[in-house]
């Protein structure tokens, strides 16, 4: 097999928090993967400040100790390299569209997603009228901007339109609690949906994965919700701080979330729904939804979530071992679909 140079595209340009969740998945995959000798592995780290590294690891040490250059440096630093792809790492909204297409321009192919496709799954408005008109069910809602009040009666889920990780996310049960709510929201982003609260059900993600061409449906994971405790997910339930200050993903355990048995019969519905929204929305490589599953046992489409890291703890990853795939087989089915339009297609 020829060594492939690959890219690892990793922080933010936007913010601190952006930046440390990237550097946080790049290293558990880097770390997974460092003893595949077929892969010569390459870091390009940006700060918020907008400024490149090139830093051999991605510990502070490194990072501190790298020279930091700008933009046009970097390309031309990145052109001399010889890079057959990158592993975009990015989940910011730059990061999934603009930097995405700098490597369009560079003619450099790219695992993932591209900046069109992720600019739209981004804001949850836009998913949600596309998978709709491909027949998917989704909540009834309307996007507000500051000042627009809002008609959809309680209760109903106040979220922004463009932010992950449930910030800025609430339950409105009682029409007086919409103020507090939309405040909070709108910190996040400069356009809130408020929509219709599905009944629980449970609440489940579906992962598809394209392997030579064919669109492969993942186990489901689900998590704890609860129609009295825990009606909705938070901020809590997928990323922490550490005692030191980092960032880490908050723990995943058979009690937060688990995999759903393969022969539970919404397994397949949701799956089947899944790949509509993938085909809907023109995504390649791989794909990620949210559905909230009604007491009718009716899949309802949230959002959709169109990155990986190709890290273990990342959620396709997951769904990928449930199935019998290892981290290597998913990462290598990707690079193989990334590279198969150019006829440098690798072989397990």
């Amino acid at each position: 097999m020829p060594v492939l140079r690959i890219l690892h595209l990793v922080g933010s340009a936007h913010n601190d928090f952006y930046c440390d969740l990237s550097r946080l998945y790049a290293q558990d995959c880097l770390a997974a993967t460092a003893e595949q000798s077929h892969y010569d592995f390459q870091i390009a780290y940006i700060t918020p400040d907008g400024q490149w590294r090139f830093p051999s690891s991605l510990s502070s040490e490194d990072i501190a100790d790298t020279k930091p250059i700008s933009l046009s440096d970097a390309i031309e630093f990145i052109t001399r390299q010889n890079i057959d792809l990158v592993l975009p790492q990015m989940f910011c909204i730059p990061g999934m569209t603009h930097y995405r297409a700098l490597f369009d321009l560079l003619k450099i192919p790219y695992v993932g997603n591209t900046p069109d496709i992720m600019a739209i799954a981004a804001h949850k408005a836009r998913a949600k009228a596309i998978v709709e008109a491909a027949g998917v069910k989704v909540p009834r809602g309307e996007l507000l901007r500051q000042g627009d009040v809002p008609t959809i009666t309680p209760p109903a889920i106040v979220k922004p339109a463009s932010s992950d990780n449930s910030l800025g996310v609430a339950l409105v049960k009682d029409f007086t609690d919409y103020d507090a709510a939309l405040k909070q929201a709108f910190e996040y982003a400069s356009e809130v949906i408020v929509e219709e609260f599905i009944e629980l059900g449970r609440e489940v993600r579906c992962g598809i994965i394209v392997k030579d061409g064919e669109l492969v449906g993942l186990p489901l994971e689900e998590y704890q919700v609860d129609a009295h405790d825990k009606p909705i997910r938070n901020y809590a339930d997928k990323l922490k701080k550490t005692d030191d200050g980092n960032l880490d993903c908050a723990a995943k355990d058979n009690i937060k979330a688990w995999m759903v048995d393969p022969k539970d019969p919404i397994t397949a519905k949701v799956q089947q729904v899944a790949k509509k929204c993938h085909q809907a929305l023109g995504c390649r490589h791989y794909s990620l939804f949210d559905f909230r599953i009604d007491p009718k046992g009716e899949p309802w489409f949230l959002e959709a979530g169109l990155y990986c890291s190709f890290a273990p703890k990342s959620v396709i990853s997951s769904m990928a071992k449930a199935a019998g795939i290892p981290l290597n087989e998913l990462l290598l089915t990707a690079i193989n679909e990334t590279l198969g339009s150019n006829k440098k297609v690798l072989q397990n």
